[in-house]
């Protein structure tokens, strides 16, 4: 779905994508508009699925997150079936699922305490999920960038 997007709808999505508390009046203040037109610009935004939700970016070590792993997924599923994608968008550890070319079906990203946590999820979750065939994990040592943000 490609939307057509002009000047001002880029400057809304780059400073809600920077501040997803920014409030209506200080965009209209930076885009010099009415508080009214920018709300109205911002609601057609999120009509049109360009702006699809509002998150805080919440430090995993705070919650005692510590271990990033991906997990390469090889699967037996008929290409197009997202039967296992599915599954693994299901376990609350699993921060992202890609269907993926290649010799893997998937790969995933997830985060957990430790590597004990990592090996009970692999035990408890991904072992139970039929037509995953092997896995290969790979564990994060450091995160040099982590970032949503989409070049606008």
């Amino acid at each position: 779905m490609e939307v057509k997007l002009d000047e001002i709808d880029l400057t809304i999505l780059r400073e809600i994508q920077n501040n997803a508390r920014i409030n209506n009046s200080e965009l209209a203040r930076i885009l010099e508009m009415a508080p009214s037109a920018v709300l109205e610009r911002v609601k057609k935004l999120e009509q049109k699925e360009v702006i699809l939700s509002y998150h805080a970016k919440i430090n995993p070590l705070a919650l005692g997150q510590r271990l990033l792993a991906f997990i390469s997924i090889k699967v037996n599923d008929i290409i197009g079936d997202e039967k296992t994608g599915k599954l693994l968008a299901e376990i609350p550890e699993v921060l992202e699922v890609h269907d993926i070319a290649g010799d893997d079906g998937y790969i995933i990203k997830v985060r957990t305490e430790d590597t004990t946590s990592l090996m009970n999820l692999m035990k408890r979750s991904l072992s139970h999920i039929p037509g995953i065939v092997s896995t290969k994990t790979t564990i994060v040592l450091h995160t040099v960038k982590e970032d949503n943000q989409l070049t606008i």
